[in-house]
């Protein structure tokens, strides 16, 4: 902030080039937001589909979840389903924050903060653990390849990517005072 040459003054609240920067943000925050949202609701879209039957994928995420589907398959889709709202309640909650229409957004967006690195550090060390494996620099070589190549390749990274949205939006979003963005 600060006086041009002019004598104007160039801060946010004159709409001068401060200005200028906090609307950037904002608009960047709010597409990592929602880049969170959807890489999050494509999880808890999974665990719905596996909730209800499905089995496409279900082999990448473990023999054990094929077992247990199969072998108690109510308390498997039970398990799936709360899953599945967890998943999509932490995917829509940031949004709503963003918007302003979830309150405290103090409260949510510290929990958005522990959320965003609990899945990006997960995501990133089980991605790294997952390939350091299929290249054989951990392990003896006894383990399910398909399962390690869906951590490794895909549900892993989905974590990671949609914890880093998340942090990318609450860092861009970070300015005090500022907890949601108009949509005028």
């Amino acid at each position: 902030m600060g006086e041009s040459g002019s004598g104007q003054h160039n801060g946010p609240e004159a709409g001068g080039v401060g200005s200028d920067r906090v609307a950037v943000a904002a608009r960047q925050s709010l597409r990592w937001v929602w880049i969170a949202a959807a890489v999050g609701l494509l999880h808890a879209g999974f665990s719905v589909y596996w909730a209800v039957g499905g089995g496409w994928l279900l082999d990448t995420v473990g023999e054990w979840a094929v077992d247990l589907r199969r072998s108690s398959p109510v308390a498997a889709a039970a398990g799936l389903g709360v899953i599945a709202l967890v998943k999509a309640a932490a995917s829509v909650a940031p949004v709503t924050v963003a918007y302003g229409r979830l309150a405290p957004p103090r409260l949510w967006r510290a929990l958005s903060w522990v959320g965003g690195v609990g899945l990006a550090l997960y995501g990133g060390m089980n991605t790294l653990l997952s390939n350091a494996v299929l290249i054989g620099l951990l392990g003896s070589g006894d383990y399910n390849r398909t399962a390690m190549v869906g951590h490794a390749w895909l549900w892993d990274p989905l974590f990671l990517l949609w914890g880093s949205a998340l942090l990318i939006h609450l860092w861009l979003s970070r300015q005090e005072g500022r907890t949601s963005y108009s949509t005028a």
